[in-house]
């Protein structure tokens, strides 16, 4: 006989049934979000299996850092970039969270999270996001804790606010996020290993300007710089 939660759940899926976010096709009863074949299909970078591979140069020589990696290559008009637009402006944060728990069990397996303590997402400006209503990228960090048992730390908060940067080159992206991020509370950071994570990543502006920040507050911080999404 089946237990009442699990006949609730029945009814709940009859009336409301759950689907894939990206195809619309029913959602199995250990799927969530996304279906394990849209999921498969998702365009993997794996960078993280190559040795100073396209995202690290992007870092090298200029911030310190352990690993960095983007996950999944990401390009206009494609399922992905939908996915991602919805994640960010249409109140789909659960497809970060999820994003974010794959990107973190593929990850794990290459060790690339090896002598990481704890995660922390790119801030957003409080103004920002209490017009959005969240922070898609705590979401995607959130995902990334409950597929590797990292916790979550509130150690850098974006202290003033900057304008879209989508159309600038690099270097304008730079002087628009100078003096952008702080660190508050460093000494949760001394002598540990900090997983900075971020939702797309373009020019790499964002994560170099955060983590230089870190390591000029912590200087014996390790970092571990990730996107969820690269673009190539």
């Amino acid at each position: 006989m089946r237990k009442a939660p699990q006949i609730l759940t029945d009814i709940a899926d009859f009336f409301l049934p759950r689907t894939c976010h990206l195809c619309g096709g029913r959602l199995r009863d250990t799927e969530k979000v996304l279906c394990v074949r849209c999921i498969e299909t998702l365009p993997r970078s794996l960078y993280h299996l190559i040795p100073l591979n396209p995202m690290e140069r992007r870092f090298a020589g200029i911030v310190p850092f352990v690993r960095a990696t983007g996950h999944f290559i990401y390009s206009r008009n494609s399922e992905l970039a939908a996915a991602v637009h919805d994640m960010k402006y249409r109140q789909f944060p659960s497809v970060g969270r999820r994003l974010g728990e794959i990107v973190g069990e593929e990850l794990s397996m290459s060790g690339f999270f090896s002598g990481a303590d704890c995660i922390a997402a790119v801030p957003m400006h409080w103004w920002k996001k209490a017009r959005r209503g969240y922070n898609q990228t705590d979401f995607i960090a959130h995902g990334l804790s409950l597929a590797t048992g990292l916790p979550v730390v509130d150690v850098l908060q974006a202290c003033r606010s900057h304008k879209t940067q989508t159309a600038m080159t690099l270097e304008q992206r730079q002087a628009n996020l100078s003096g952008s991020f702080r660190v508050s509370n460093p000494e949760l950071l001394q002598g540990k290993g900090l997983v900075i994570v971020d939702d797309v990543c373009t020019t790499g502006a964002t994560l170099r300007t955060l983590a230089a920040e870190v390591v000029a507050s912590v200087p014996d911080c390790r970092l571990y710089l990730l996107s969820l999404c690269v673009t190539v």
